[in-house]
């Protein structure tokens, strides 16, 4: 298990830094959250008989955990993330469930992994952050078999997702330093564009490529709301340069507009993504 951090650039420093700790600190509501997604990807690794499988941006490891249990001693998983404070954190749970998940702190785009060694490659939005995407996905194609398949889930379009959007969207007169999110730019709706995806799959030695638009009902505890809103995304990072009085203004004007989403004690809302398969082209490492 590998813990050394990746060289530095942009999505190196964020992740190192303040988005990768506020992952961890946010853990166990982000696994909940996401648990039907994880659910998604250990059916599809069952389905496809798969052994040797790569989680790609696994961040605090529930995935990779997932299907390390699902294959036992019959197969290996290995998670990979340019984080080293999740890194960290997937290594501890790993250790303390006597899991045989592996985990690799490094950059998926630039890694030299060992050629063929993986018959699938999965990933829970983990692969909308990549600098070069198909030269991280040529690389990735690198480390699997001929005929080896892909299973990923990532975000459709902001527009499809208001919930993700609801913070900095009511924030944004209170914090003018918040930068914009960027159309196609590495980050959380980078994978929106289904013919940008075919063709950087199909650019980098996949085939058979298909994406499915699927929905997916996700719920987390109301109680655990403000930390949501104020440690994760863009409002989180811009409240990290904050003053208390910015940050109880901010939390006054956003948590109302949450209201619509609170079913009882729980926060609940429709995530839309995309369920992205293909397979490893062969003749194309």
């Amino acid at each position: 298990m590998n813990t050394r951090p990746s060289a530095s650039h942009p999505q190196s420093t964020l992740w190192n830094g303040p988005s990768g700790h506020a992952w961890v600190e946010e853990q166990a509501v982000l696994d909940q959250m996401f648990k039907p997604m994880a659910d998604v990807l250990v059916d599809a690794v069952r389905s496809d008989k798969a052994s040797r499988v790569l989680d790609v941006g696994c961040g605090t490891g529930a995935t990779t955990l997932a299907v390390a249990q699902l294959l036992g001693t019959q197969g290996h998983c290995t998670g990979i993330d340019l984080s080293a404070p999740m890194i960290t954190a997937a290594i501890a749970r790993a250790r303390q469930s006597g899991s045989s998940a592996e985990f690799i702190c490094a950059d998926a785009q630039h890694h030299a992994f060992q050629p063929a060694r993986f018959d699938m490659l999965i990933s829970r939005f983990g692969v909308m952050f990549f600098e070069q995407p198909v030269q991280a996905f040529s690389n990735l194609r690198h480390a699997m078999r001929d005929g080896a398949s892909l299973c990923l889930i990532a975000w459709r379009s902001a527009t499809e997702n208001p919930f993700m959007t609801i913070a900095e969207r009511m924030a944004a007169p209170l914090l003018p330093e918040m930068p914009a999110r960027q159309p196609g730019a590495p980050g959380q709706f980078a994978f929106a564009d289904k013919d940008r995806v075919t063709a950087i799959l199909k650019d980098s030695g996949w085939s058979g490529i298909d994406m499915t638009p699927i929905d997916i009902e996700c719920a987390f505890p109301e109680t655990e709301l403000t930390g949501y809103f104020t440690r994760l995304g863009p409002v989180g990072l811009a409240l990290k340069q904050s003053d208390e009085h910015t940050r109880a203004r901010v939390i006054e004007t956003v948590r109302p507009s949450y209201d619509a989403h609170v079913r009882g004690t729980d926060v609940r809302y429709t995530a839309a993504c995309w369920l992205i398969r293909a397979r490893a082209s062969s003749g194309s490492r």
